[in-house]
C-alpha cells in the first residue's frame, strides 16, 4: 500500500529525503503527516525519521545545499528548509528512562524500535520517500476504525510522560469514533496516573488545552475528562455541562470552533495561570465571562463588540442560560456592528467639559443604543 499525496512529490521534500538515502541512511516520513494525509486532511508539518545521527544530518543537508537549523539536537532533531519549507529530521530513538515529564533517549537502528517509544499506533505508520507504507504495530487498521489506542502498555506510555493523558483526549476529540467511545484500556490507565498531571508544567498544559477545545466537537472528550477527574486536576472549578449545548449551537449557526469561547463555556478557577493565558486570551475570556449575563441585546453587543464577538456572547448565552436561541439575532448584531454614534465631543462643547463631557457622551450615546440607533443628531442633542 502507497501513500499518495502530492507533498510527498514536491521537488523540495525528495531533495531532503535524497540528502540522507544518497548518502546510505533512511528516511521515513513519520506521525502526522502519514496520519493526516491517510486521513485525507491537510498536512501542516512534514516529520522525518531516520538512522542518521544528527551531527550527521547537518552536514548531509551542508554538502546536498540545503539549510539546517539544530532546532532540537537534544532530542536529535534537525529542521531542513529546502525552498522555504521546514522539514523535521529526528533520528530514530528509543526511551532510556523516563520520570513522567522528561526522557532520556538513545538513538535507535530500526524503525521497530523508534516505533515502540511513540505514543499511540496511529502516530507510528512510516511512509518511504515513494510511498510505501510500513505499519509496524498495526496503527493502520486503528486508523481505519478511527481508535485512538496506546502503543503496547497503556501504563508505560503514560508514565514516560503525563502530558499523553491529555493528548489521548485530543486526539480522541479531533480523529476518535464518537460513536464507539474512547478506548476502554487506556482509559481504565489514565485513572490510575491521574495525579501525574500536576508535575507537568502549565505552558504544556495550556498548550494541549487549547488543541483540545479547538476541535470540532471537544463536548464528549471533556466530560469523560470530567469523569475521570483529570479536568479537575488541569483547570479546577471548569463545569463543562454548557459545553455540548454550545458546539450544538456552532455547527447549527456555521460557526468555526473557537477555543477562547469554549474556554469561557466551562470556565475555571484561574485559567490564566493554569492554562498560562496571554494577556489577549485572558481579555477575551473575560470579556465573554462577563457579558454573557449583562442585559445588552443582541444589536448593543455588535455596536459594543463587533459582530464576530456578539456572535460568540449571544452563542454563550443560550449554551449558559439554557435559553432558545434566536438566529436573526446575528443579523442584528451585524446591524449593530455598523451602526456610528452620531454624536461628538465637539457637538456638546462649550457647554460641557472635562469629565462632565465624558459623562455626557455616555448618556446619549446609551440612549441612542436605547433606541436602536434610531435617534438622531439634532434629537440627542437639541
Amino acid at each position: 500500500m502507497k501513500l499518495e499525496a502530492e507533498w510527498i512529490g514536491r521537488t523540495e521534500t525528495q531533495r531532503v529525503c535524497a540528502a540522507l538515502t544518497e548518502a546510505g541512511y533512511q528516511a521515513w516520513f513519520v506521525g502526522g503527516c502519514v496520519r493526516d494525509t491517510l486521513l485525507q486532511q491537510p498536512v501542516s508539518d512534514i516529520d522525518i525519521t531516520t538512522d542518521a545521527r544528527p551531527e550527521k544530518v547537518l552536514e548531509l543537508a551542508r554538502d546536498a545545499g540545503l539549510r539546517s537549523v539544530p532546532t532540537g539536537m537534544e532530542h536529535g532533531t534537525v529542521t531542513i528548509i529546502c525552498a522555504g519549507v521546514p522539514h523535521e529530521v529526528t533520528t530514530m530513538r528509543r526511551d532510556v528512562e523516563t520520570d513522567g515529564r522528561h526522557a532520556v533517549v538513545a538513538y535507535a537502528e530500526t524503525v521497530e524500535e523508534d516505533a515502540h517509544r511513540r505514543d499511540f499506533t496511529m502516530n507510528a505508520i512510516y511512509a518511504k520517500p515513494d510511498g510505501q507504507l510500513h505499519d509496524p504495530l498495526g496503527g493502520l487498521v486503528d486508523l481505519a476504525a478511527r481508535r485512538v489506542r496506546f502503543i503496547d502498555d497503556p501504563d508505560q506510555r503514560i508514565s514516560e510522560d503525563f502530558l499523553r493523558i491529555l493528548r489521548f483526549f485530543r486526539f480522541h476529540a479531533w480523529y476518535g469514533d464518537p460513536a464507539t467511545g474512547p478506548d476502554p484500556d487506556a482509559l481504565a490507565s489514565i485513572a490510575d496516573h491521574v495525579e501525574g498531571l500536576d508535575t507537568l508544567s502549565r505552558e504544556r498544559i495550556g498548550a494541549e488545552m487549547r488543541k483540545l477545545l479547538a476541535a470540532p466537537d471537544p463536548a464528549p472528550a471533556i466530560a469523560t475528562m470530567r469523569t475521570l477527574g483529570v479536568l479537575a486536576h488541569v483547570l479546577p472549578g471548569a463545569e463543562d455541562s454548557a459545553l455540548a449545548p454550545l458546539v450544538h449551537l456552532e455547527h447549527q449557526t456555521a460557526s468555526a470552533p473557537d477555543a477562547m469561547r469554549r474556554l469561557a463555556a466551562i470556565g475555571g478557577d484561574d485559567p490564566k495561570n493554569r492554562l498560562r493565558l496571554s494577556r489577549a486570551e485572558l481579555r477575551t475570556f473575560a470579556q465573554l465571562r462577563d457579558a454573557v449575563g449583562n442585559p445588552d441585546k443582541a444589536a448593543a453587543l455588535g455596536y459594543r463588540h463587533g459582530a464576530e464577538r456578539a456572535r460568540d456572547i449571544l452563542l454563550l448565552r443560550a449554551a449558559m442560560l439554557q435559553t432558545p436561541f434566536d438566529p436573526s439575532e446575528l443579523a442584528a448584531a451585524e446591524r449593530g456592528a455598523k451602526a456610528r454614534f452620531p454624536v461628538t465631543a465637539a457637538d456638546l462643547m462649550p457647554a460641557f467639559k472635562g469629565a462632565e463631557l465624558g459623562h455626557k457622551l455616555k448618556q446619549l450615546e446609551q440612549r441612542w443604543i436605547d433606541s436602536d440607533f434610531r435617534l438622531t443628531r439634532e434629537e440627542l442633542v437639541g
